[in-house]
């Protein structure tokens, strides 16, 4: 009585197979477009540490957020990013401002032993998001900080494009958006390329030791005749 249930539930099996493949639909992974920098060729060019580069909270995610008509977002559901999203824009960014500075000694914090920047960018995401109805945005903050400790520039970003709504146009034009604000960066490194070196502190030299004052000696009483009315008479 069995055997005729066999095949049945082979078909059912069968059935719910093509189901699952039908609501699992592959998911494309995405990274940054970072553009076609230039190579750096000079091996002596100005010293950039770049970083620490803060990027939001809510970007910390491989999921590829949507931004809502109403200012909310939601995940994707057919794309993901291909790995860390700040490591992403950590690498755009130092590719993008080394080949706009034409140098090669540009790098990401933590510096390196022995390595002396003439300027530190501090930078800060805060916002980097698109959506099929919504412009890809991208604010930011940098700090500029000399050899001397000195901020020399501090500046807000707020930056925008439009893209023609699929998820690859939203992550091609947020690749955009990172390269213009590295090319607006690299601008405003430029005029501290050539700073004054910093001067050596005169060393200060050993102070002279006065020498002890020697001791006075107690000045002797001057004697003084003492006048008696005794004579004195010699034979």
């Amino acid at each position: 009585m069995t055997a005729p249930r066999v095949p049945l539930f082979f078909m059912l099996a069968g059935l719910l197979g093509l189901a699952g493949c039908s609501t699992h639909q592959p998911v494309s992974l995405y990274q940054l477009d970072s553009g076609s920098p230039a190579q750096p060729a000079q091996t002596a060019g100005m010293s950039v540490l770049l970083g620490p580069v803060v990027v939001a909270d809510y970007l910390q995610r491989e999921t590829l957020l949507q931004r809502q008509n109403d200012g909310s977002l939601q995940g994707s559901t057919d794309g993901r990013w291909a790995g860390s999203l700040s490591s992403d824009i950590n690498q755009l960014m130092l590719r993008q401002v080394a080949g706009q500075l034409d140098s090669q000694r540009v790098v990401l914090a933590p510096a390196p032993t022995g390595f002396s920047p003439d300027v530190q960018v501090l930078l800060t995401i805060t916002r980097l998001d698109s959506g099929k109805s919504q412009p890809a945005i991208l604010d930011a903050q940098w700090r500029l900080i000399d050899r001397r400790g000195q901020v020399r520039d501090n500046r807000i970003v707020h930056l925008q494009e439009e893209h023609a709504g699929t998820t690859a146009s939203q992550v091609q034009a947020q690749g955009v958006l990172l390269q213009q604000l590295a090319q607006q960066l690299s601008v405003a490194l430029k005029p501290l390329a050539n700073q004054p070196p910093i001067a050596e502190a005169p060393r200060k030299s050993a102070p002279v030791q006065a020498k002890p004052a020697e001791p006075q000696k107690p000045k002797m009483p001057m004697a003084t005749p003492i006048r008696t009315d005794m004579e004195v008479f010699r034979f």
